[in-house]
């Protein structure tokens, strides 16, 4: 879309503007929800009172906030801790050239404001984090297009935590949205009601990883040899350096070094952006995707904020490499869900299992996807990772047994910089040699 081309042409009068969507606000139909009353009150809620957040003003950001700007949302605030790069003006349709290094909720929020007039866009150039829950309250629908697991997790646990069971209002939906490459995802999130998105950490997608024999004895793919120079060829000319991902010097010796190797086994396809890619662990962005997603995101707004038919319950998935293939399905809610199952969870474990050894026994846990615990018990500090001092001082607990350590009867708390909440365990002793650890209900 170059200069010439406007969403909306802000010297005519568009007092009508959204009349093609009232139409669905003015009447009821077969599949209308039975809490949908039409009329004028639903329509001024829509475009007066309702107020949405996206968070993330990336690919999926862009058509996010295009979509909900055409469909009445006149109250839209933006969240996004990034700026532009010439590398996203590709997809991210809301930036130009001259956008360049300028924050991308800023950039957003201007271009949608002067392209549809009446309608506010107020962004924020920050982290979500920054944010406390008073000012996620004030929202009555939130939107999320990231790229980032652990940004998720802090924002569906800061919305469980906000809901008060005596307090309607204090629930917020949270509708989420994924891409990768030519698949893609859309949920709704009832906080407290529905799975959350820690229920569904399981699902997601392993990162890609070569077996070491293969990249070094038979390559086959480009991205073998591009693995190759970075796990073995680049710790060995630069001993005492780690690469950096986001170096173009470190970049470009690994394509080359991976190119001289694809050479000499005879394979095509080595790019710098495929280095990029494998380097970075980076799934390629695929604008009709986002456009899919970002889509479904904005329908399922308007069906929440409108009541006009029933809202997705509470899944969708797009699969469009092999064709356009979608389908729905409800992700249950666990019961043992660290955020929204408000429930302690037991590990039954042998008593002479060493705390490095459990610690260990968390960070491989997929359902609960930690990286670095710290675990504290009412009478003790068992190990903290931060801060260094106190990380010293509790190192030599590592080498002991849950037993030395705590009492069976007694509840052990979990932080960890990926965890938005703190998980309460408890531990079921058992002296059995064969004992395979699980977690149960409390």
């Amino acid at each position: 879309m170059d200069d010439s081309t406007t969403l909306c042409n802000p010297m005519e009068d568009w007092s009508d503007r959204w009349s093609n969507i009232d139409k669905y606000l003015e009447r009821s139909g077969p599949f209308t929800d039975p809490g949908f009353k039409p009329g004028e009150e639903v329509k001024s809620f829509l475009h007066e009172k309702c107020k949405i957040l996206v968070i993330g003003a990336g690919g999926l950001g862009c058509e996010l906030l295009k979509n909900l700007a055409m469909m009445g949302f006149k109250d839209i605030h933006v969240i996004d801790m990034d700026t532009i790069d010439v590398s996203n003006l590709n997809r991210q349709f809301l930036f130009r050239p001259e956008d360049i290094n300028k924050s991308k909720a800023i950039a957003a929020a201007e271009f949608i404001t002067k392209r549809v007039p009446g309608v506010k866009v107020t962004p924020y150039f920050g982290k979500i984090q920054d944010k406390d829950i008073e000012y996620y309250s004030q929202f009555t629908i939130i939107i999320c297009g990231l790229d980032s697991v652990e940004a998720r997790r802090w924002i569906n646990a800061t919305l469980v935590n906000l809901c008060d069971p005596e307090d309607p209002e204090s629930l917020k939906p949270l509708i989420d949205g994924g891409t990768e490459g030519f698949k893609g995802q859309a949920r709704v999130i009832l906080p407290t009601i529905t799975s959350c998105y820690e229920c569904s950490l399981d699902m997601l997608t392993k990162p890609v990883t070569y077996p070491m024999c293969t990249i070094a004895n038979t390559p086959r793919i480009p991205e073998h040899c591009i693995e190759y120079a970075s796990v073995v060829e680049f710790p060995k000319a630069f001993p005492n350096k780690k690469v950096d991902t986001d170096s173009v010097e470190d970049l470009t010796w690994i394509y080359q070094t991976a190119l001289k190797r694809a050479n000499q086994f005879n394979i095509e396809g080595v790019t710098y952006q495929l280095t990029q890619g494998v380097v970075k662990h980076i799934i390629p962005s695929i604008a009709s995707t986002n456009a899919v997603i970002a889509a479904a995101c904005a329908n399922e707004a308007f069906k929440i904020a409108t009541n006009c038919t029933s809202y997705l319950n509470n899944y969708f998935m797009y699969i469009g490499d092999g064709g356009i293939y979608t389908h729905t399905f409800e992700h249950e809610k666990k019961d043992n869900c660290p955020v929204c199952g408000f429930e302690q969870l037991q590990f039954t474990v042998n008593p002479k299992l060493k705390l490095k050894d459990f610690i260990q026994m968390l960070i491989d846990r997929p359902d609960i996807s930690i990286k670095k615990p710290s675990l504290t018990s009412p009478s003790k500090t068992l190990y903290m990772q931060a801060p260094k001092n106190l990380e010293m001082a509790t190192r030599p607990n590592l080498e002991k047994t849950l037993e030395e350590l705590v009492n069976e009867d007694e509840e052990v708390i979990v932080t960890d910089p990926s965890l938005p909440i703190e998980m309460h365990i408890a531990f079921i002793f058992s002296l059995d040699e064969k004992l395979v650890d699980d977690v149960v209900n409390a």
